[in-house]
């Protein structure tokens, strides 16, 4: 008797463990899932087993079989936004998540500039944390994860923005959260997957960059280092790959300070990895990002050379580069303290692009065009309608050469969107850079008040 009662328990506990049907870490309770979208429910079950999921928000009910392979998956079309809602998963064993809400929903990735939070000692989160309890707005932090291959869950859970949670959340995220919470009226999901130190390379699948020459080569010159990995595709395997299922309304991106090793083809590597992202979500997901800030780099024009790749890659469809070089204090300090502003001006640009909200500035002036006219140079200027203004008695930084590529200080007349340039020294003026270098900040801005983006006219070689 005693032998058939542990055989009979034995069976049982077996029969428990094939029965109970499992999620990823994505898919729990206090998420947010993203409105008139159609969300991917997944997770692993037994071979066969019928799974049927109900959702609150519409009482439907809708079942498949898992595959040979123990692996279920169905869509759900989800509501405008609203909640808490729920959501129950029945197979041999049920599963409720609860306290669900249906809004938008942004992925915030890159290296420490994305990643700097409260307990980085930024003040501006400091002030947050007594009042930023937010039921609708919530954190999912992807933990500093690497793999060979492409994974199919990651560590992590969803949170309501608290003081708590608030400590440890990406500051530039959390801050473009807020604006969109506030002008948007629904609730916002927060995805962080970043990692402080890490090349651009090790957010791309692998095998795009070993298919590419040039981009192959450029990631030899990453040097392996403590504290983060070098190796093409070990945080998107780790962080990314299973986030892919997960609908998102689009992407948030600062990075580029570790590819200065081999800036000239970040635009190329940056433009491969947003397709890259684009195709694994199978969304032409919108990709909004930070250039990086003006700092001393150790070889000369390196940072600058990044930032002027980084501006060519809004040549890339359903991008936009915010430019921040007005929000730096100390040009010795890779991690700038204003996170605030960097969130905001993210935010503005999903505002105007991805919802359509009018009368928003956010896009910073840039250059278009040049003129030479005798002893001049007249640049015209994009996104500056109302004109330009320079904070203070002189420009700076902003330079003039002629054919002997030798540059002096210009003296600067402004006529709306034009910028009219002359140096004493510079009889036959060819070419024009401003704030083209390192650590340099300008101080030339829209009537607006965002500041002109980095540029240069000529593409002459860049000695050290």
């Amino acid at each position: 008797m005693r032998k058939l009662c542990l055989l009979t328990l034995a069976l049982s506990a077996v029969i428990l463990c094939r029965a109970n049907v499992r999620l990823p870490n994505v898919l729990s309770s206090n998420m947010v899932l993203q409105q008139r979208s159609t969300a991917t429910l997944w997770g692993w079950c037994e071979p066969g087993e019928r799974i049927a999921v109900t959702t609150s928000w519409d009482g439907k009910t809708d079942s498949m079989r898992g595959t040979r392979d123990g692996n279920w998956r169905l869509s759900v079309a989800t509501p405008a936004a609203g909640g808490p809602y729920t959501i129950r998963i029945k197979g041999q064993n049920t599963l409720v998540l609860d306290n669900i809400l249906i809004g938008e929903v942004w992925l915030c990735s890159g290296q420490s500039n994305m990643e700097m939070c409260e307990n980085w000692g930024l003040p501006d989160v400091k002030e947050e944390l007594p009042l930023c309890y937010n039921a609708n707005i919530r954190f999912f932090h992807v933990p500093r994860t690497t793999a060979t291959h492409p994974q199919d869950d990651c560590p992590g859970n969803w949170a309501v923005c608290d003081s708590t949670q608030l400590k440890s959340f990406s500051a530039v995220g959390y801050f473009f959260g807020k604006r969109l919470n506030k002008e948007l009226n629904v609730p916002i999901g927060l995805i962080e997957a970043s990692w402080g130190g890490t090349p651009a390379e090790v957010w791309t699948p692998a095998g795009l960059i070993g298919a590419d020459a040039d981009l192959s080569t450029a990631a030899t010159k990453i040097k392996p280092a403590d504290g983060w990995p070098h190796l093409p595709g070990y945080c998107y395997n780790g962080m990314l790959a299973p986030l892919t299922s997960f609908a998102i309304a689009g992407a948030l991106w600062y990075q580029g300070e570790s590819n200065t090793v081999a800036p000239d083809t970040y635009s190329k590597l940056l433009s491969t990895m947003i397709a890259s992202w684009r195709s694994a979500w199978k969304e032409p997901l919108p990709f909004y990002y930070v250039q990086i800030a003006p700092f001393a780099y150790g070889e000369k024009y390196e940072g600058a050379r990044v930032r002027e790749q980084e501006a060519r890659t809004q040549q890339v469809e359903n991008t936009g580069m915010v430019v921040i070089s007005d929000l730096v204090t100390d040009t010795a300090d890779i991690h700038p303290k204003n996170k605030h502003d960097v969130g905001l001006r993210l935010a503005n640009w999903a505002l105007a692009e991805t919802y359509h909200h009018s009368g928003i500035v956010y896009k910073n002036p840039a250059y278009q065009n040049m003129e030479i006219k005798g002893d001049k140079i007249i640049i015209s200027l994009m996104d500056a309608p109302n004109g330009l203004a320079v904070k203070g008695n002189e420009p700076k930084d902003l330079l003039i050469a002629g054919e002997d590529k030798v540059f002096y200080p210009a003296k600067l007349k402004l006529e709306g969107n034009r910028m009219i340039l002359s140096a004493a020294a510079v009889k036959k003026p060819v070419a024009v850079r401003y704030q083209f270098d390192n650590a340099g900040i300008g101080n030339i801005f829209s009537k607006e008040g965002l500041p002109l983006a980095p540029f240069r006219t000529d593409d002459w070689p860049l000695s050290p």
